[in-house]
């Protein structure tokens, strides 16, 4: 969406350190001494934003204002002028799933694409709010309640379990400001032990072009099988850029990480045409979690698979 633009999924090969916690069996009949105060994460109490962050605010809400403008930014989901068929629905689905603008563990702004194999959640998507200290009471309420109910949202087009919760999350949805970067980075340590600074860094200084990202992790035993997420929504962005950014980083990094300038009527394409998630996109993701599917299939290997499953959502003969 030039000058504009979001990050898409980039998946790193993390290994997450996983902690057992033992207790000692007493021995003895003695009193124990009392238990160290656990660590507590940073406060995300309200503070007021800066200058800076609310001058980014009304760059943000001019920005928007012009897409509006332009007819841009569309919520109905698609309609009669934006017809597709079966067939663009593998088309769109392959260079989605299978492509990544973005490969390996870096980010650039070039337009590179991998070939890939389909990646995807085995396990259940546990997707927790944060929020930075400069976003207000009444943005977290809004926030949390849409991240809400876009999860159920989610879990009826997949079939696949996905929710919000407010403890043991493996999918962080980290809305911040300007002014929320220290926070941001002390919780990501304290969530995922083995995150590297390359990763903390792409949460510092981004430039106003950067709207939203997410980055998808998996175990080294299954590099296809997503077993973490983070996602950064700019909380200086208006209501309905914030919704988008939703919308799609959440759907990106359930295993749709690339856009492609054909894909319409659809949320996974550069143009700003559409804010959220359309029929076409609502397709693409029951496509990627049917069970005739399997993380790790090559495209080739998919293809035959996903036109089937294309022509019957779409009340197509086979």
């Amino acid at each position: 969406m030039p000058p504009f633009f979001k990050i898409n999924t980039v998946v790193l090969g993390l290994s997450l350190l996983v902690l057992a916690s033992c207790e000692e069996v007493l021995t003895t009949s003695a009193v124990p001494e009392p238990r160290p105060a656990q660590p507590q994460g940073p406060s995300n109490a309200y503070v007021a934003p800066s200058a800076a962050s609310l001058d980014l605010a009304r760059y943000y809400e001019r920005v928007q204002n012009n897409l509006l403008t332009r007819g841009l930014l569309r919520t109905d989901g698609g309609g009669p002028d934006t017809p597709y068929d079966a067939d663009d629905l593998v088309r769109n689905f392959e260079t989605i799933a299978f492509f990544s603008e973005y490969p390996g563990q870096g980010i650039s702004t070039g337009a590179r694409r991998a070939n890939s194999q389909l990646s995807r959640w085995s396990g259940a998507v546990r997707i927790k709010p944060e929020f930075g200290p400069s976003v207000a009471p009444e943005v977290r309420r809004l926030d949390a309640a849409q991240i809400d109910a876009y999860a159920k949202r989610l879990t009826r087009l997949t079939g696949h379990p996905v929710s919000t919760v407010g403890r043991n999350a493996n999918f962080h949805v980290f809305v911040a400001g300007e002014d929320d970067t220290e926070y941001v980075q002390t919780q990501l340590r304290q969530l995922i032990p083995g995150i590297g600074q390359a990763q903390l860094d792409l949460f510092d200084k981004l430039p106003k072009s950067f709207y939203c990202f997410v980055f998808a992790s998996a175990s080294g035993g299954s590099p296809q099988t997503y077993t973490s997420a983070v996602a950064l929504i700019r909380s200086e962005h208006p209501d309905l850029a914030r919704l988008s950014c939703v919308h799609e980083e959440i759907a990106q990094g359930l295993g749709l990480p690339n856009d492609s300038p054909s894909a319409r009527p659809s949320i996974f394409n550069d143009d700003d045409e559409f804010a959220l998630l359309t029929s076409h996109d609502e397709k693409l993701l029951t496509i990627l979690y049917d069970p005739r599917l399997k993380a790790g299939m090559t495209a080739d290997e998919a293809r035959p698979v996903v036109r089937i499953i294309a022509r019957e959502l779409m009340g197509q003969s086979l």
